[in-house]
């Protein structure tokens, strides 16, 4: 689980990489996400101590475009479609899947880009405090020394 910086800051690999390992967790817990058993409070605790740690291992050092932004968007909301399940409609009185939206009013937690964002600002911060060694001269773009 290592993470690679190009210098043409081509992530798509890192991304893939965190979600396909994102994923294979989430199936790896499905079972405790997908019981009507476990109050809801838990399945999303379960959520952001299991699976969201997996997928973004290494995201302090991820430039985000829209695209990647769009695709770990919409990891995180097919994840929390799954854990919110079905909602019953009072009117009409049907089962109906949870609209796009939805998981978002109901996670009261920021969503993954906020997540990582935060993450960069408290790695950006560390590097700065950490004065003219290592990984310091790489942010300033002066390697060499």
């Amino acid at each position: 689980m290592g993470t690679t910086l190009t210098n043409q800051n081509s992530i798509q690999k890192e991304i893939k990489s965190g979600l396909k390992s994102g994923s294979t967790c989430y199936h790896s817990v499905q079972n405790l996400l997908s019981s009507s058993f476990l109050p809801k409070y838990l399945k999303i605790n379960i959520y952001r101590t299991i699976i969201l740690p997996v997928v973004l291992y290494g995201c302090e050092t991820w430039p985000l475009a829209l695209r990647e932004e769009s695709r770990l968007r919409l990891s995180e909301k097919r994840a929390l479609r799954s854990i919110f399940g079905p909602k019953r409609d009072e009117v009409p009185r049907k089962w109906r899947k949870l609209h796009i939206e939805e998981p978002n009013d109901l996670y009261s937690s920021p969503n993954i880009v906020r997540e990582i964002k935060s993450r960069r600002m408290r790695w950006a911060g560390n590097v700065a405090r950490m004065g003219e060694i290592g990984v310091y001269r790489v942010l300033l773009g002066k390697p060499e020394r």
